[in-house]
């Protein structure tokens, strides 16, 4: 089975767990369908798919939602916004581990493994709904200086990355979100450990490190981290590390420089680090590696500077890798949320909230079709083809959207053919003779 083609498969198996409040009265809408409908607009990056592809089912009894999605019957978009808040995303779980086994292929560990076998994964946080006038229970709140109170929503996002590649590859996200017999808000911290306790058994067998911000690095976190056995590194601020700065000022580091070629000008690296200080002034605080990076001209001006706090030995041969995957921590902010801000995919955008879990549902679903995206980047040939003929991402999804708007294809590989060929097959012109492909 081709890789989209089974990727669809879980995802239908997983749908058609949703639960179902028309038990008796289901009409000829099945429960898989309105997962499926949702995803697939994330999936073709178009919030008019579904519209485009009602019009070709209401003229001749199919659609590409049916040949590609396995769809039975597109909904509405407002049944399909009461159906899905009744679905905790964690029913999607399996689908982002489904993806998360595809980081075993060759071709996978090839790509995104670094400092010896490791994989790289960095976490932060991002919103991705916020309403003066909309709420629900799982929406955290905030008063702004003006006043006014706002709802919105936020999410714990780990992602696979690695340097030197924009592919990234999200894992399950922790919704941030009020807590049953919490007193105050949820935080980032919070769901960091929640996530971490739900996933990180799990994921060891691929030897990851975590990358974070200034906010990991603190002693509960990477407490809990060493006493797991993972491994971590983490930006350490001078203003939020008061006590191990002041532990090392004075000291002498270990030291290593190389020259380093940017075009026609060179720049100097300056690498300096202390193994077995203190996170903290806390008694019990745990020890870690710091390590910085200067960057500095050939005037002798220090350009940047970049501190990580680690629990990897650092040595001369492996201080540059160290640092380089520390710094990749930023993957997660360009190649990630800037990407499915601004390309495409509509992060901020409100999809529609509800009164429990539609939010979430809704953007973990997107989060799975830009997981979808990236896999079959690496692994799906006949999508690679088809990216490859069109080149610019964008065009890409235009040309799938234009093509699906007014032929139905009966298969994934048909439809990526038209796209590398330019061409539509003449029999998918006489739509009496199409032979719909179908997704178990």
């Amino acid at each position: 089975m081709k890789l989209i083609d089974s990727l669809v498969s879980g995802l239908k198996a997983t749908c058609a767990g949703f639960p179902d409040s028309r038990i008796g009265r289901v009409g000829n809408i099945a429960t898989a369908d309105f997962g499926l409908s949702a995803f697939a607009m994330f999936f073709m990056q178009s919030m008019s798919f579904l519209a485009f592809q009602r019009r070709i089912e209401n003229a001749r009894n199919r659609s590409n939602c049916q040949s590609l999605f396995g769809i039975g019957k597109i909904p509405s978009d407002n049944y399909i916004r009461t159906k899905l808040d009744e679905a905790d995303p964690a029913l999607l779980k399996p689908c982002f581990e489904q993806v998360e086994r595809l980081l075993y292929e060759p071709e996978m560990r090839e790509k995104f493994s670094c400092l010896g076998g490791r994989t790289l994964a960095a976490v932060d946080g991002t919103e991705y709904f916020c309403s003066q006038n909309l709420k629900c229970p799982n929406c955290s709140t905030r008063k702004r200086s003006n006043g006014a109170v706002e709802s919105f929503h936020v999410m714990l996002t780990a992602v696979v990355v690695t340097p030197g590649h924009a592919s990234v590859v999200p894992l399950y996200p922790e919704f941030i979100a009020p807590q049953d017999g919490a007193k105050k808000q949820d935080c980032e911290r919070n769901a960091f450990r929640r996530w971490y306790a739900a996933n990180g058994d799990r994921l060891r067998p691929l030897k990851m490190v975590y990358l974070g911000d200034d906010l990991y690095a603190c002693q509960p976190t990477v407490a809990m981290l060493r006493a797991a056995g993972d491994d971590f590194i983490f930006t350490a601020k001078p203003t939020s590390h008061t006590f191990l700065y002041d532990f090392i000022d004075g000291a002498e580091p270990e030291v290593f420089e190389k020259v380093v070629r940017r075009g026609k000008q060179s720049e100097t690296h300056r690498y300096r680090w202390f193994s077995d200080v203190p996170i903290s002034g806390a008694k019990d605080a745990t020890l870690v590696n710091w390590v910085c990076m200067e960057t500095i001209d050939k005037t002798g001006k220090t350009k940047s500077t970049k501190a990580f706090v680690t629990s990897l030995q650092v040595t001369r041969d492996n201080v540059s890798e160290i640092v380089a995957a520390g710094r990749t921590r930023w993957k997660i902010e360009n190649e990630t949320f800037n990407v499915m801000k601004n390309n495409g995919y509509e992060l901020e955008h409100n999809f529609g909230h509800g009164k429990k879990f539609l939010a979430a549902t809704l953007v973990a679903l997107n989060l799975l079709a830009f997981a979808w995206h990236n896999v079959l980047d690496i692994l799906g040939s006949s999508w690679k083809a088809a990216r490859e003929a069109v080149g610019k991402r964008t065009t890409f999804f235009q040309e799938m959207l234009t093509l699906t708007k007014f032929v139905v294809f009966p298969s994934w590989d048909v439809l990526f053919d038209a796209v590398v060929t330019a061409d539509i097959p003449p029999e998918l012109l006489q739509p009496h003779l199409l032979q719909p492909h179908k997704i178990e």
